[in-house]
Parts: structure tokens; C-alpha cells; sequence
């Protein structure tokens, strides 16, 4: 009888040994801790993890540099999924301009999109910034290296003709880091491309006297007629202390995106967490709240969709 329930023990354990070696750990790319990346990343992992007793995946999203680290990291190998811009999924999968050099990323796949992002400048008011032209000179912080920000005001400053050289301090701050160097006067203007209402943004509206700033003009509407993964966006007047009045920009859509290297099995599981809890996902931030589902599925993706997620979306019947 011994030697059974010995047996039975060591079955259990060589059972419990199997099962612990079929988890499969994914890992999922962000942005800055006081982002909406950051949040989204972290909402899907906790759905996920929800439900490891039924696929055994365990999710993990740690804050990375943003949209271009993320994209490079999935190329890599180094993380399974990531968010980013709708801008630099479309370059990276065509191979222009940022990801020029490295040639186009054929491989990338879209899983859905999330939030609308606009691109969001932020002044002090004692520094007399009323349009973007008024940047001219200012000491600017313009985002962290591998950040969708930084890389979307290169193109802002092309399009106007400007360089970095054109202001009297360009600073690669962390979103972290930028409200405070605001409010300390290190800096005159911080530059966000991020959902709202965000929490860099209020605490930097909140601690100094500070205002939004208008990015129009023909410039700029050019950038948004010529590019398909741009658009007019709209932050409303009173969400931030300071600006009472809607403040006119333009935006991209934050994108989640894989690769067609991540097996459809995984994919599926994780697009499955998010939607089968659909309701959940949307109070985990403000900025989901807004969220449909069928509008999910397709706008801001350039990117074929990745197998996994098209099995999902044609069993609710969202794509044909």
C-alpha cells in the first residue's frame, strides 16, 4: 500500500512538473510608467493572467523606450507583442523613413488598435507660447530616444522646415521626467503623443501654471492629408487645468502589433482576454473608455492582421 501511494505521489508530481513546463511566458512591450502604453501593456497582461489555468500563458509588460523599442524588439525576438503608434507600425512594416536603414519589417503583424493619441504640447505660461511657431527658440522637451513622440516631432519639424537646431534646448527627457523639469523650468514646453486624460499631463498642469498649445496650420494639414495613419484629433477644453477651451492637433491611433513568428495559438488566447472581457478592459483607463470593438479591428492597422486574431474576429464576426 505504501509502495502505491508512493507511486500516486510521484505521478501527481511528474503531472504537476508537465503542466508547470507547458507555461509559456509572453512578454509585451510598453512605454514610460506614467503613459497609457505602460497601462495597456499592463491591462492585457492582467486579463491574460486571468485565465493561465485554462491556455498557460503568464504574461509580463515591462516599461520599455515606447513604439520604435518595442517594434525593434519584437524584430529581434526579444518580446512576443508590443504597443505602438499606428505611424511607425505603417514605416516599419513598408521600411521608410525611421526603419529605412534597417529595411522594412515584413514580418510585423497587427493585433488590434487601441486609444486615440494626440500629438500634445504642453507650455508654461510664463513662457508666452500661444501657437507651435511660438516653440521657435524655447527650450523644448522633445521625448526619449526610441519614443513614438520623439519620432513623431522629427516629422512635425520636417514638415515645417525646422531642425532641432531651431530651438535653444531640445531635451530627451523620459514622460516620467518631463512635468516636473517643466514646473522646475528646466524646460519651457514638453511634447506628449499619448491618450487622454494622462497623468504626466495633469501633474505638470496641476503643479505649475501651464496651458496646451494648438498644432495646425497649413504645414500640418498637409502632413495629415498626405498620410493615411494621421488624423485630425481634438483635446477638450477643461480636462486640464489651464486650457478651458478645446485645443485643435492631430493624432495617431496607439496599435497593438506582433509577429508572424508568435504562434496564431498564443495570439488568439490574448485577443480572446481582451474582448471576452471587454467591458473590464475599458475601466482599467480613461482612455479606453471610448473604445469599439469593431472599430478596434481595423483602424490605424497597416500591417496584415496576424492569423490569431483573424481566427477570433471572423468567430464574432467582425472581419469576413
Amino acid at each position: 500500500m505504501k509502495h502505491v501511494t508512493m507511486l500516486a505521489a510521484a505521478l501527481a508530481l511528474g503531472l504537476g512538473a508537465a503542466a508547470q513546463a507547458e507555461e509559456k511566458f509572453i512578454t509585451i512591450g510598453t512605454g514610460g510608467q506614467t503613459g497609457v502604453y505602460f497601462v495597456v501593456g499592463q491591462s492585457i497582461c492582467r486579463l491574460v493572467n486571468r485565465g493561465t489555468a485554462e491556455h498557460n500563458l503568464k504574461c509580463t509588460a515591462p516599461s520599455t523606450g515606447g513604439s520604435i523599442a518595442n517594434i525593434n524588439s519584437i524584430r529581434a525576438g526579444d518580446m512576443d507583442m508590443g504597443v505602438a503608434q499606428s505611424d511607425w507600425q505603417f514605416h516599419a512594416y513598408n521600411g521608410s523613413s525611421k526603419f529605412e536603414e534597417g529595411g522594412a519589417f515584413s514580418d510585423l503583424r497587427a493585433v488590434f488598435s487601441v486609444h486615440p493619441e494626440p500629438f500634445t504640447v504642453i507650455a508654461r505660461k510664463d513662457a508666452n507660447i500661444k501657437t507651435f511657431d511660438d516653440l521657435k527658440g524655447k527650450r523644448v522637451n522633445v521625448g526619449n530616444p526610441g519614443s513614438g513622440q520623439l519620432a513623431t516631432m522629427e516629422v512635425v519639424l520636417a514638415a515645417k522646415g525646422w531642425t532641432m537646431a531651431d530651438f535653444a534646448l531640445a531635451s530627451e527627457l523620459k514622460p516620467a521626467e518631463q512635468a516636473q523639469a517643466l514646473c522646475d523650468n528646466k524646460v519651457d514646453a514638453i511634447i506628449y503623443t499619448v491618450g487622454h486624460p494622462n497623468g504626466s499631463i495633469q501633474e505638470a498642469t496641476t503643479s505649475c501654471e501651464s496651458n496646451l498649445v494648438a498644432v495646425d496650420g497649413p504645414a500640418i494639414e498637409k502632413l495629415v492629408n498626405e498620410n493615411p495613419f494621421y488624423s485630425w484629433a481634438t483635446v477638450p477644453g477643461g480636462m486640464y487645468t489651464g486650457t478651458d477651451s478645446d485645443t485643435a492637433t492631430f493624432g495617431v491611433r496607439a496599435t497593438f502589433v506582433s509577429s508572424a513568428s508568435v504562434d496564431d495559438e498564443t495570439v488568439y488566447q490574448v485577443v480572446k482576454a481582451v474582448f471576452d472581457n471587454f467591458d473590464r478592459f475599458k475601466k482599467l483607463h480613461p482612455a479606453f473608455e471610448i473604445l469599439k470593438e469593431e472599430e478596434m479591428v481595423s483602424a490605424g492597422l497597416s500591417a496584415p492582421l496576424h492569423p490569431g486574431a483573424e481566427r477570433y474576429y471572423k468567430e464574432r464576426g467582425w472581419v469576413q
